[in-house]
């Protein structure tokens, strides 16, 4: 983003445009999460269905964030495209509008997938992050939950950009982000100045887990195991050496806990999942 105008990233500079709320009703709801509830909705007075995304009390720059990511990104291969922003009069309550996708649950799909169906899809979210970082755009908060697909019309979508960020050599940033399930091994050792490998990393553990038919495919019960779990699988040679690359040093907790858990690198990986299935 150095190379492109202030205007481009500065989404604290943005003059949100509102849309007519009246012009869509709610259907019914089919998710919600931290900083939103999310509706099926029709476009007033036509069958045109959309996916109504109310978002609840967050500071207006998260908002901004989200919506000149969105406008940015607008008709890149296999990005959810935001339609309008619309606010209630009273409440001044926000909602952004979404193109709608005929979803089926992952858990239901994912274990119905041929190996054809799990490399196209993974292509196509390849696709999506490819030119979201080639915008400059880091998602970071890639994991199944955010990826839509419509298997009859073999259609994916990458949604939920409210975690997105611009990126910035050697800025600094929260490593607050991402499900843990999905978190990149920076993120787990507070490296903060990381950047778009971080959605690579994630895209990872869910290619694994299609793969192996085990989900997630890295499961710990808090930040610490998680990164035990990941050298569980990967041995901790190149942990370590990863660690002084960065100039990173872990607290004495969490040395203890990854110190152990090295294995054998040769050891069967079916063998390891028939453990851990």
């Amino acid at each position: 983003n150095s190379q492109r105008p202030k205007e481009y990233w500065d989404y604290e500079a943005l003059d949100i445009e509102w849309g007519e709320q009246d012009g869509y009703e709610v259907l019914r709801k089919v998710g919600k999460g931290k900083y939103s509830e999310v509706f099926e909705g029709l476009r007033t007075g036509s069958e045109e269905r959309c996916v109504i995304k109310i978002l609840k009390p967050v500071r207006k720059k998260k908002i901004k964030r989200e919506i000149k990511i969105l406008q940015n990104l607008y008709g890149g291969p296999n990005i959810i495209k935001l339609l309008d922003v619309v606010r209630d009069d009273d409440s001044k309550t926000p909602s952004l509008i979404f193109e709608y996708v005929n979803n089926t649950d992952f858990r239901v799909l994912y274990p119905t997938l041929s190996d054809y169906d799990i490399r196209y899809y993974i292509f196509e979210l390849l696709k999506a992050l490819d030119f979201s970082h080639s915008r400059g755009i880091m998602h970071r908060d890639v994991k199944p939950h955010n990826i839509m697909i419509d298997h009859e019309k073999r259609q994916l979508r990458l949604i939920d950009w409210g975690l997105a960020e611009f990126y910035h050599p050697r800025m600094e940033y929260n490593v607050r982000v991402a499900s843990r399930c999905y978190k990149g091994p920076e993120l787990l050792v507070d490296l903060l100045d990381y950047d778009y490998s971080l959605d690579l990393w994630s895209l990872g553990c869910m290619f694994a887990a299609m793969i192996f038919r085990v989900d997630p495919f890295f499961h710990g019960q808090d930040n610490y195991q998680q990164l035990v779990k990941i050298t569980k699988v990967l041995g901790t040679e190149d942990f370590h050496r990863y660690l002084e690359k960065y100039g990173l040093r872990l607290d004495p907790q969490l040395e203890m806990l990854v110190g152990r858990s090295w294995i054998d690198l040769d050891y069967p990986w079916e063998n390891y999942f028939q453990k851990n299935s």
